[in-house]
């Protein structure tokens, strides 16, 4: 299948459709500025209570923080190891909120999110009675919503759930369970889940300033990131849920704003799936330096992560090599197989934002849980908590915007507890077997056209016809008719958009991305009508993501 066999069938209408209601003029209940989880999320909540709702992304949805995390769905045994340690009940409802968020998360998309089991490593016997009472208190949290029992692994049942372990000096295992999911997608399936609800939702759209009326926010100047054009959208309220830039929005509107937010990076590596038993991680409890570390099965590869340290806020972080040689170290510690840096297939850095909760008594503590702050302007900003408790920071927001911006909602309560996302509401657990009948694909584009798209995945499978599936790439499961399905609907406008969020391409392999550039750069042009100049601009910032680690 080449150029000709995947020309438009269709006009390309989402995105236009999306600009055309964004610039109409209309008066919105809510503008949220930012999509990533929060942002999403929060679009998603108010939507489906019947707000009239416009989402706006700078770049592309999740294109920072939120498609940069360790890919784990959790209540956060760290959390509780404080909340023992500290009697700090805080730290405790923490817990409970994420594994009850973690069920749901689970359930509403069963696609892109499964249950993983997970041993930590124990080579001190007096670490045996600590970890397991701790793990067991960690499942009978999660009451009736466990998705499984801990259990005592003995020496020669930890080697065999995890054979890469180091065996000299192990003395016993703990196995554990927690969920995992596609971040990326998740945030990308919650916004058009949000438009399935009426939301309008845009990409590549940035804010460049806020409109006030009487000294309150009615709405902000937005300019296309990708034509220069700039329009204004008045709104009732404005949502900054911006994640680590949520301090540029808030000086926007205060010049004068106290800083909330602080940043550390995290970094990853991808590693050949040999590294990883396919069903079942590693959790390390604490390093030499006090932090976890997880080495994960993901998408037929090995995930390690992650570190942490002070960072300074900007678009795209890099990799440092004193992070990588941290994780390489530390795997090297835990690991009978010898790790080479030639090893590593990708990497990349995100930043954590770390908020100060303005209306504490002690600045000084950086806030556990999420923060919603009010200006005296009306901007209502989000930030902090973690990509498992999206849902129940959404719906903190909405309830709070309902209020302070005098809302009146179709559906006033949340409506999102049990609300399917794209994808998700008629998968079936073996849906896979039906593709290798009716379209002939391997096992392997199979399963992972149906892990990734759920019960759209036979769109998909659709515009692979007549053919069994063209591969992107050797090697992987990824399909050229997946570009093609991206651009038409799921608002995809440049290559990296494709290869770093659409697909898991160049999250798993750099050099597989930098071959697949120029027949993603063929596709797309034909879709999207691209001239020589755009071709080129495109091909060029491919090249640079992929060489700095995205």
């Amino acid at each position: 299948m080449r150029a000709q066999d995947l020309c438009r069938q269709e006009p390309i209408v989402a995105r236009q459709q999306q600009l055309k209601q964004l610039k109409a003029g209309h008066q919105f209940d809510l503008l949220i500025i930012g999509g990533g989880a929060s942002g999403c999320g929060v679009a998603l909540d108010a939507a489906s209570r019947g707000l009239k709702v416009a989402l706006i992304e700078k770049n592309d949805f999740s294109e920072g923080t939120s498609s940069r995390s360790t890919k784990l769905v959790h209540g956060g045994v760290r959390y509780l190891e404080m909340a023992v340690k500290k009697f700090d009940r805080g730290q405790y409802q923490l817990v409970r909120e994420g594994l009850k968020e973690r069920y749901l998360l689970l359930q509403n998309a069963p696609h892109l999110s499964n249950r993983l089991p997970l041993v930590t490593p124990l080579y001190r016997w007096l670490d045996v009675p600590y970890v397991f009472s701790g793990l067991k208190l960690y499942d009978l949290l999660s009451g009736k919503r466990h998705i499984g029992h801990s259990r005592l692994l003995s020496r020669k049942q930890a080697l065999r759930r995890f054979p890469m372990l180091k065996a000299e000096g192990l003395k016993a295992g703990v196995l554990y369970y927690d969920g995992q999911f596609h971040d990326a997608r998740m945030a990308l399936s919650l916004a058009l889940t949000a438009e399935q609800h009426g939301a309008t939702i845009i990409n590549h759209v940035a804010v460049t300033n806020l409109i006030k009326k009487d000294g309150k926010i009615a709405g902000a100047e937005l300019t296309d990131s990708l034509t220069g054009e700039s329009w204004s959208v008045q709104a009732k309220g404005v949502i900054n849920a911006t994640g680590p830039f949520a301090d540029r929005i808030r000086e926007m509107d205060n010049p004068a704003a106290r800083k909330i937010i602080s940043a550390s990076t995290g970094i990853h590596i991808v590693l050949d799936k040999h590294f990883a038993p396919p069903d079942t991680g590693l959790m390390i409890p604490e390093t030499e330096d006090g932090r976890v570390l997880f080495v994960l099965p993901w998408e037929n590869h090995a995930l390690i992560g992650t570190t942490d340290e002070p960072a300074e806020i900007t678009e795209h972080p890099r990799p440092l090599e004193e992070e990588i040689d941290y994780l390489l170290r530390h795997v090297s510690r835990y690991f009978n197989l010898k790790v080479e840096r030639s090893d590593i297939k990708a990497s990349w850095s995100g930043l954590r934002p770390l908020v100060r909760d303005p209306e504490a008594a002690d600045t000084a503590n950086v806030a556990r849980d999420h923060v919603i702050e009010v200006s005296s302007d009306g901007l209502l900003t989000i930030a902090g908590g973690k990509w498992t408790t999206y849902r129940k920071m959404a719906m903190d927001t909405v309830d709070q915007a309902l209020k302070r911006f005098e809302l009146s909602a179709a559906k006033p309560k949340c409506q999102t507890e049990h609300l399917s996302i794209l994808g998700g509401a008629s998968y079936k657990e073996h849906g896979d077997l039906a593709l290798i009948e009716k379209y002939g694909f391997a096992a392997d584009i199979a399963t992972y056209l149906h892990r990734t798209y759920g019960d759209q995945a036979e769109q998909v499978a659709q515009l692979a016809e007549p053919h069994s599936g063209i591969r992107l790439v050797e090697q992987h499961p990824i399909l050229e008719a997946e570009v093609v399905y991206a651009v038409r609907h799921e608002m995809a406008e440049r290559v990296m958009d494709v290869l770093a969020r659409r697909m898991p391409l160049a999250r798993l392999d750099t050099a597989a991305s930098r071959l697949a550039v120029p027949r993603v750069l063929e596709i797309m042009a034909k879709e999207l009508g691209w001239d020589q100049h755009r071709c080129e601009e495109e091909k060029l910032l491919a090249e640079k993501r992929l060489a700095e680690g995205l």
